[in-house]
Formats: structure tokens, C-alpha cells, sequence
């Protein structure tokens, strides 16, 4: 649920969709309020129908799709761990193995969603790209798990 609808999820839904209507992509959804909805919509079902798919065959599969701080660490350990479990996932034992769950969630997923996506952004290069994209996501949402209580913490104006 927090990597669907969580501040940092919704935010990115924001950010993205701003960023698909200032370069009109999907440009059949134009450069409005309407269009930023409906990129916006678009994305969700996206990020929505992933996150289910992997937290699903996941638990079948004993894989934990969450990311876990390694705080402690130097700061260049914990960025290296982001970057390993973009790919990686813990098993019911505790040891790191392929997030075989994740790769077939988002790369099935994106082509998926070629059935209810605008011609302009289906076909083989919009789905690699959207792959990409995905993995990318997954990299940021372990580095805002990783780095952001940290950084929180020194914000002078968010309560700690």
C-alpha cells in the first residue's frame, strides 16, 4: 500500500505527470489540467497493478518485496545497498536472491498496459522504456527509504 499510495509514491505521481504534460507525452492527453489527470491516472494503474503483481507472487514465493534501512552503515555501503535491491530481495530465510517477483511484475505489467494506453506511448520501445522507468522507481523509492529520515532530521521545519 505505501509504495502505491504513500506520501512518496503520490508525490512522484505528481511530479511525473507534470513533467508528461509539460512535454506532451502521452500527446493525446494535451497540455491541460485534463491532461495532467489523466497521465496521472495512468501512472497509478500502472504503479498499482506492479505493486500488486509482485507483492502477490512474492508471498507465494516467500520473496519481501520492502526495502530495509541499513542506517548504520557509511554513507557509500548504504548507497550500494539501494542500488542491490533494486534487484534483489530477501527470502523467507533472510538471504538476498533474484526478486524474480519484481522482474515479472514490472516487465509484465508494462507490456500489460499496452491494451489500455494511448497509441502514441504502446509498442516495444514505450514498454522498454517503461521497464526502465519502473526499475528506476523502484531505485528512488529505496533511496527515499534509505536517506530520507536522515535528511528529515535536519529540516529545521518538519517535526522529528
Amino acid at each position: 500500500m505505501k509504495s502505491t499510495i504513500g506520501p512518496a509514491s503520490l508525490w512522484t505521481g505528481v511530479l511525473s505527470s507534470t513533467w508528461g504534460t509539460v512535454v506532451d507525452h502521452p500527446r493525446e492527453y494535451g497540455e491541460s489540467f485534463d491532461g495532467f489527470a489523466k497521465r496521472y491516472g495512468l501512472r497509478m494503474t500502472g504503479v498499482a497493478t506492479s505493486n500488486v503483481t509482485e507483492a502477490g507472487l512474492g508471498a507465494i514465493w516467500g520473496e519481501d518485496p520492502r526495502y530495509h534501512r541499513d542506517h548504520p552503515q557509511p554513507f557509500r555501503s548504504r548507497f550500494n545497498r539501494t542500488l542491490k535491491m533494486t534487484f534483489l530481495s530477501e527470502n523467507r530465510d533472510g538471504r538476498l536472491t533474484p526478486a524474480y517477483a519484481r522482474y515479472i511484475a514490472i516487465a509484465g505489467t508494462n507490456v500489460l498496459s499496452d491494451a489500455w494506453r494511448p497509441n502514441s506511448d504502446r509498442g516495444p520501445v514505450n514498454t522498454i522504456d517503461r521497464i526502465g522507468m519502473g526499475f528506476g522507481g523502484r531505485l528512488l523509492g529505496n533511496m527515499w527509504e534509505e536517506f530520507w529520515p536522515d535528511v528529515k532530521k535536519h529540516m529545521f521545519f518538519i517535526k522529528h
